[in-house]
């Protein structure tokens, strides 16, 4: 997998790869740091290991506290739990699955975190296609063997849900080749993690003072 980040200056998106029971999940850094997380059992989740996630949020430091986030594939919710234990001021969780959303509301609970949050359980395109907001900070991570991270990523250009200057994380396969979008959204790096890639997009905007 890898992770990719989009902005509306440079465009990012993210994408979590990941080994489960390697060890418990848990919080890295903030006001729930240590907070061990639930996990959802099976094979169809596969959380950011604890390398990727630590350096997809060395990546994005500068562009969390503050910020509405959006956890667009979200699983347990880590990686949007990491961004407001680190001072996000929201984030909108959105998974299809009935138990994804309810361990994403317990872990939630568990951090202290409810209040700052809102869990969405149905479909990530149909969410996007309805969406009435803009987010500065954007984690996309979706099944790997999938098409859904190319077609959230153009959903998101279309729709023009993220802010000026935001940032679009993807985690995606190694290999996976992510699809240009248009202006005002840019590409930025790419961050390679053995079978795992991050890829950042920035949404440009007006220069800022």
């Amino acid at each position: 997998g890898s992770i990719s980040v989009f902005s509306r200056d440079t465009g990012a998106g993210i994408v979590r790869p990941g080994k489960k029971g390697t060890k418990d999940m848990r919080v890295i850094s903030g006001s729930s740091r240590g907070r061990k997380l639930k996990e959802l059992p099976g094979m169809d989740t596969r959380p950011t290991t604890d390398k990727v996630k630590e350096s997809l949020f060395n990546i994005i430091q500068f562009e969390i506290e503050g910020r509405r986030a959006l956890d667009l594939f979200g699983g347990t919710g880590q990686l949007g739990i990491e961004a407001l234990s680190r001072g996000a001021a929201h984030c909108t969780f959105v998974d299809a699955r009935r138990d994804a959303a309810a361990v994403i509301r317990d872990n939630l609970r568990l951090c202290g975190l409810s209040e700052h949050s809102r869990v969405v359980q149905g479909d990530a395109l149909s969410f996007l296609s309805a969406c009435r907001e803009k987010f500065d900070l954007i984690f996309l991570d979706p099944p790997y063997q999938t098409q859904l991270l190319e077609e959230s990523m153009e959903a998101i250009a279309r729709f023009d849900i993220l802010s000026e200057h935001g940032i679009m994380v993807c985690e995606s396969a190694a290999e996976k080749v992510l699809p240009s979008l248009a202006a005002p959204y840019v590409q930025g790096r790419e961050y390679r993690y053995g079978k795992i890639k991050l890829t950042v997009f920035h949404r440009a905007g007006r220069e800022r003072e």
